[in-house]
């Protein structure tokens, strides 16, 4: 690799010249590439969002089908919560009560009234999950952490923004936010972090769930070793992780039908329990009950409060997992069956303990009937790897979503189903958190220390939602301030009690979600960090495009056949590393496309919005800007149908842009590039877009060596099918734009007069974007030879193939940096870049078309 500095490279030059002011070469610039409102608008017009009536028998379908992935590990909380609750036994009969009350409550008040009818209506166009709420906040509010923002963006069928006349709280938050760094970076740090103990939920989920459900082995057999139990349910759990990479498409239809015999089992179960040991259990369904718990030992029952949250664990699950299913679904699933078999389990249990208060380790296999023990802990096997399977696909999917928006390193993502494109692998995650998972379970051997760890990643979450969701009500919304702090009020102060019990059992287990979100929160800070620095320095330092069509000529560049795509994070400008490529390897393809793949702060972007294309200079010289956009849950996978879809983009845009330039003949944005080239060598005078005035016009002397060159390298450069038009006034104009803007990378810009140019012999030419109102029938034939010609060279290039350029860049901090940058940047980023996936693996593109280029930023 090699350090390239830009402060001597012509480039710099011209980018100083459009930087102060906007002066001549920012207007020539923005005439030589197109804007993108008019593309913009065609795409948009092409995409439409489909709105479906979904009739009530395919919603309970949906429903149905939503048991298998939604609820496995809510459904299976029953297996632990009473052995978590009182892990030193029961002391009185009415604290069973007092739980009882509290479960019923906390089931009703967390999953049921704040995700199951509020948080679920803040869904990004039908997702969910932590990124969701922070997509529809970036939307709303200009946030810096979210790079390659662009007003087009706007104008997605899927970019969905509530009306801009904002309240007066609204808009003071909006204007706090925007202007403060910090707390911009507050808000990216507290996603992160509901980010970091989802995943730490996805390694603790199969370890509690899977030793719980091995446990009730030991009912018919007392006398077994608790090694053996934690080996089966190690094994279980290699096996589990082991078969991700096949995916559970396969599977999947069974998992819908477990759950459902599971939640009717234990519902029934439960009801049977009342109705044999203590039917006035259900006085538990007084609040009176929970008040009196806390009368008779406050200390006591504030500490069991870390093992009633276990109630609700998998509660996130609804809410990340809702784009695969619907918010009435999900809604008629948890109210109509869910709710009350976790209620009628919960009671069931708490009956049963009232009588046998010394069998709580072991309360929910005690319960069950002798007859159907085995039955129903072949079930809780299936149900406890269903629910460990939601929990790791949902951090596989969250982690994709992380990656997509620049918070995580590149992963290598492996589809598992054709069909569904929620359903993803990642080897190198999957491998963590089985290992992670084999050493918490061996480690711990026992579900009450599991527990402690598996409160504090559930309460968290929990936490960051409800703040995200207070800033949605506020700025999205735009709900009653009353009603934003009653919902702070009652969810915020109930799950921070919650947050403070489990916090105090960090000894005792609760160290270890912590201790996991730490590691992945740094991981994942530094990354988004360092790509942050890097795509500003590539921003700093993008070359205008009046130095691109200066290349050619001056560096003796070639167009070889074929289509090159050069990739780039920039969706406007040129990257400084294209000057390095060209610099060491002089020749560009006959088609050039610098082309950006952007993930926007949306779920998904239509397939007939995803291209948004835009030519650079002449036609002739086949250079093109696409900008490739996707959303955080889109796939962005290398296959045939991909280059086929983008070339018919392509073709698309050529077709429109011809159509357009006929129709819309009055738009100078849309009139092709023409110029008037000089008989002998001159000065080029590069107009300012504002100011017809020649004292505020930049000269660029050109000699007579320069321009024969310049004039015979292009022809030969150029496709045969233009070379005919050498003799006649379209090609010289044609020409006159191209070469005598090579120039600027060998000739200083200087300041010069009519009687100066006049006196030392130079010609001066002014560059403009003018076309008659009206074009004559050979004029027109002309232009439709043209566009015939430019799309069968395409095709032809096509033909030859497609090359992938991709950089290769390495960021190092400069000397003057403070040591903490420097340790992030030199050690902390750069270490991460070396053990991630490469972009070229992210993105699917196929080795043996592949040319990396090398470079170092100093940020």
């Amino acid at each position: 690799m090699e350090n390239k500095s830009l402060d001597s490279h012509p480039s710099s030059r011209i980018q100083d010249l459009g930087s102060e002011g906007k002066g001549e070469m920012w207007s020539f610039n923005k005439k030589l590439e197109q804007p993108t409102d008019l593309e913009d608008n065609r795409v948009k017009s092409l995409g439409h969002i489909q709105l479906q009536v979904i009739s009530l028998a395919m919603v309970l379908n949906i429903a149905y089908r939503s048991l298998g992935v939604v609820y496995g590990d809510l459904g299976t909380s029953p297996l632990y919560v009473f052995h978590s609750t009182f892990p030193d036994g029961i002391q009185d009969i009415e604290d069973v009560v007092g739980a009882a009350s509290l479960i019923v409550y906390t089931l009703a008040l967390i999953p049921l009234i704040k995700y199951v009818f509020i948080v679920l209506q803040a869904n990004d166009n039908g997702e969910g999950g932590t990124f969701a709420l922070y997509s529809l906040i970036c939307r709303h509010v200009k946030l810096h952490t979210i790079a390659n923002q662009h007003p087009t963006d706007q104008k997605l069928t899927t970019y969905i923004r509530r009306p801009l006349n904002k309240t007066y709280w609204a808009s003071r938050l909006t204007g706090r936010i925007e202007k403060s760094n910090f707390l911009q970076n507050l808000l990216l740090l507290l996603v992160l972090l509901g980010t970091c103990m989802v995943i730490g939920d996805g390694i603790l989920t199969p370890a509690i769930s899977v030793l719980s459900s091995v446990n009730g082995i030991k009912v018919s057999h007392p006398t077994l070793s608790q090694n053996v139990v934690v080996v089966m349910a190690l094994l279980i759990l290699v096996g589990v992780f082991s078969m991700q990479h096949i995916g559970t498409e396969k599977v999947a239809f069974l998992f819908a039908p477990i759950v459902l015999v599971w939640l009717l089992s234990i519902g029934s179960i439960g009801i049977y329990n009342i109705v044999k040991h203590d039917p006035t259990i259900l006085r538990a369904l007084s609040p009176h009950y929970i008040v009196r718990y806390f009368q008779r030992d406050a200390r006591g029952p504030w500490s069991s409060l870390g093992g009633i949250v276990l109630s609700i664990t998998g509660t996130e699950v609804m809410f990340a997992d809702l784009g695969h299913f619907s918010v009435q679904s999900i809604q008629i699933a948890f109210t109509v069956l869910v709710f009350p078999c976790l209620l009628a389990a919960y009671l069931g249990q708490a009956a049963f303990l009232t009588q046998h208060p010394e069998k709580v380790s072991e309360s929910f296999y005690r319960s069950i009937p002798a007859p159907i023990h085995w039955p129903i802990f072949v079930i809780a096997m299936f149900a406890a790897i269903v629910a460990s399977q939601a929990s790791i696909s949902a951090t596989f999917s969250i982690i994709k979503q992380a990656v997509a928006l620049g918070c995580f390193p590149r992963v290598k993502l492996i589809y598992t189903s054709k069909n569904n494109s929620g359903q993803i692998y990642i080897p190198e995650i999957n491998w963590i958190l089985m290992v992670l998972c084999l050493v918490i379970t061996g480690g711990f051997k026992n579900t009450a220390q599991i527990g402690n760890a598996y409160g504090i990643a559930v309460i968290a979450v929990m936490l960051v939602t409800t703040i995200l969701m207070a800033i949605i009500m506020l700025i999205v919304w735009q709900s009653n301030f009353i009603f934003l702090l009653l919902f702070l009020a009652v969810f915020g102060t109930v799950e921070l009690v919650y947050f403070s019990s489990v916090l105090f059992k960090v000894d005792s287990g609760g160290w270890v979600p912590l201790a996991i979100a730490s590691a992945f929160l740094t991981i994942m800070y530094i990354w988004h960090y360092g790509s942050m620095k890097r795509h500003m320095y590539e921003k700093q330092n993008r070359i205008s495009m009046g130095w691109i069509l200066g290349l050619g000529p001056s560096l003796g560049l070639v167009r070889v056949p074929g289509i090159g795509l050069f990739y780039t994070e920039l969706a406007h400008g040129v990257p400084s590393i294209f000057s390095h490529f060209i610099t060491h390897l002089p020749a560009i393809h006959a088609v050039l496309v610098f082309i950006c793949v952007k993930y926007l702060p949306v779920n998904t972007v239509p397939q007939e919005e995803r291209f948004l294309i835009r030519r650079i200079g002449p036609k002739e010289l086949y250079m093109f800007r696409c900008v490739a956009r996707y959303g955080y849950v889109d796939l962005h996978k290398r296959d045939d149908d991909f280059e086929c879809k983008f070339i018919e983009s392509l073709e698309s845009f050529i077709r429109w842009e011809a159509a357009a330039a006929t129709t819309l003949s009055d738009r100078s944005d849309m009139n092709p590039f023409l110029a008037r080239l000089p008989s002998m060598p001159g000065q080029l005078l590069l107009a300012n877009q504002e100011d017809d005035d020649d004292q505020n016009s930049n000269s660029i002397s050109i000699s007579q060596e320069q321009y024969s060159s310049s004039r015979l390298h292009l022809l030969d450069s150029l496709p045969r099918r233009f070379q005919h038009y050498s003799n006649g006034n379209d090609f010289e104009e044609i020409l006159a734009a191209t070469t005598t803007t090579t120039t600027t990378a060998t000739n200083t810009i200087n300041k010069a007069d009519n009687e100066s140019s006049e006196d030392s012999g130079m010609m001066r030419l002014r560059l403009r974007l003018s076309r008659s109102h009206a074009q004559s029938e050979e004029e027109a034939a002309a232009t439709a030879i043209s566009i015939e010609d430019q799309l069968q060279f395409l095709q032809e290039a096509k033909g030859v193939g497609l090359v992938h350029i991709m950089g290769n860049t390495m960021v190092r901090a400069r000397k003057d940096s403070i040591i903490p940058k420097r340790i992030v940047v030199n050690y902390g980023y750069a270490f991460l870049q070396r053990i991630c996936r490469d972009s070229s693996e992210t993105l699917h593109v196929p080795h043996e078309s592949l040319l990396n280029v090398g470079m170092i930023y100093h940020v």
